[in-house]
């Protein structure tokens, strides 16, 4: 029995896929397969159910699971004690939303490469809640996204709050006007796809003011969502300090709520069993405000950005 064949038998249980497990570990599927069974054969024992599509536990596997935990527990704590300052090798997976690609990614990135010269970045860019549900499956190490969500196997950690506001074209609202909610019925809206945190706010926000918001285009870019208010196809609810830009040539126009509605909280995103130096590293990295994300301020390394193409839906 060795520590490769106990790693391989952990993830695999607890990612509840052999491919995954096997992404997890820089290894093929076929090598973590033959150490599954090199395990058993050692054991003596059956540790998987192999008439199941799914990775499902045996007796013997779920009774092996909380040792096998254990033994990698120890594993971690011993090679946090040896490790030196700049030793991370291998790759780091971290997920993040567009707005994070556009404005912090770059700081953290050079950050991360001085510290950690032999570590290879995976950046993967989608919307809150598929980065959510892949730092659970354990296709990513980790994730910054505006999502609070945890269970048995996720825990968040708030990194800080991103002040948004309404936003319009001049021909539609005044810069600066105050609106009542029962006024933003009759406004067409447009958000970000299902699955955004931005989203998901702004939904529990008219839900609290017994509202119902005319959501007229859905889109899966932030940056199409302000061209398309800036063509006065309907308002939005944007970062502002990232719009400052578009506010101060006059593209675009901010407006508020009474009540207001609220700003959008960031986190950092991990599996509750991940014990890697790797994962620890990362969120101490982030937390610190080295990159400068725990001000909310985050804005475009240039003060502009591109608009580019995306798929968009109209709202039925």
């Amino acid at each position: 029995m060795t520590l490769k064949q106990i790693q391989a038998f952990y993830w695999a249980a607890t990612l509840g896929n052999f491919a995954i497990a096997a992404e997890r570990l820089h290894i093929s599927q076929s090598t973590l397969s033959k150490r599954v069974f090199e395990l058993e054969a050692a054991l003596g024992v059956q540790l998987f159910d192999r008439s199941s599509k799914q990775a499902q536990l045996s007796e013997h596997g779920t009774r092996l699971l909380r040792h096998a935990a254990q033994m990698l527990d120890l594993t971690e704590l011993i090679q946090a004690d040896a490790a030196a300052a700049g030793d991370l090798a291998g790759t780091c997976r971290i997920g993040i939303t567009e707005l994070g690609s556009l404005t912090w990614l770059p700081r953290f990135i050079a950050q991360a490469r001085a510290l950690y010269p032999r570590l290879i970045f995976q950046p993967y860019v989608d919307l809150a809640r598929s980065l959510e549900r892949m730092v659970h499956r354990g296709e990513l190490d980790c994730a910054v996204a505006p999502t609070a969500a945890q269970g048995d196997m996720l825990v968040a950690q708030k990194i800080c709050d991103v002040e948004c506001t309404w936003m319009a074209s001049p021909a539609r609202i005044d810069q600066g006007a105050i609106l009542k909610p029962t006024a933003m019925e009759a406004l067409p809206v447009i958000t970000m796809t299902a699955g955004s945190g931005m989203t998901a706010g702004i939904n529990q926000w008219s839900l609290a003011q017994g509202i119902r918001l005319n959501y007229t285009l859905a889109s899966n870019s932030m940056m199409a969502i302000a061209g398309l208010t800036v063509a006065d196809i309907g308002i939005s609810y944007l970062p502002r300090h990232f719009m400052a830009p578009w506010l101060a040539d006059g593209r675009l126009t901010s407006f508020t709520t009474t009540p207001a509605t609220p700003n959008l909280g960031y986190y950092f995103l991990q599996r509750s069993d991940d014990k890697r130096e790797l994962v620890a590293r990362m969120k101490a990295l982030l937390l610190s405000d080295a990159c400068g994300l725990a001000g909310g301020k985050w804005v475009a390394p240039t003060g502009t950005a591109h608009i580019p193409k995306t798929n968009m839906k109209r709202r039925k």
